[in-house]
């Protein structure tokens, strides 16, 4: 199946380019195969400027986003897959969408469809909840006496 994660960066870029605003993406810098200019990566991190005034030939296909960009004046030619991106957001308003982490190629090599398990990380489970955090029973305790079932929410992605 193809992953939908193209079509919404597509979609998000138009919709910010149609309201003005200035797109830009959020991109995992270590990701294997990539071509950005790594000396403005903080953290593993690289934030470009991808609109239409800052960029020549911008391409986003399925499989591929390149363009065209200066860095302190030097034309380079940037590209990425969308697994990459970690967000697309305006810059004027923080308005856009974030995206989870990929597994990069070869951490995905051999591993069965099925067995990969993808959830968010900004979620934990219930299961890694009670074993990592010593002091869940005393907030469950507290929810529950809130009123609550003392669960607490959690989100997994379905492939």
């Amino acid at each position: 199946m193809i992953s939908n994660r193209p079509y919404i960066i597509r979609a998000m870029y138009e919709w910010m380019v149609d309201n003005e605003w200035t797109p830009h993406v959020q991109v995992d810098a270590n990701y294997p195969g990539i071509r950005v200019p790594q000396q403005f990566a903080q953290d593993g991190v690289i934030v470009l400027n991808v609109s239409p005034s800052a960029v020549v030939g911008l391409q986003m296909h399925n499989d591929w986003f390149s363009f065209k960009a200066r860095f302190q004046g030097i034309e380079q030619e940037v590209g990425f897959p969308p697994e990459a991106v970690l967000a697309i957001f305006a810059r004027e308003n923080g308005q856009g969408m974030p995206f989870p982490p990929e597994p990069y190629p070869d951490e995905i090599e051999g591993e069965h469809e099925t067995s990969r398990a993808t959830t968010l990380s900004a979620v934990k489970s219930a299961e890694k909840a009670s074993e990592g955090d010593a002091s869940s029973s005393d907030k469950t305790a507290k929810a529950t006496k809130n009123g609550k079932n003392g669960k607490k929410p959690s989100l997994s992605i379905v492939k």
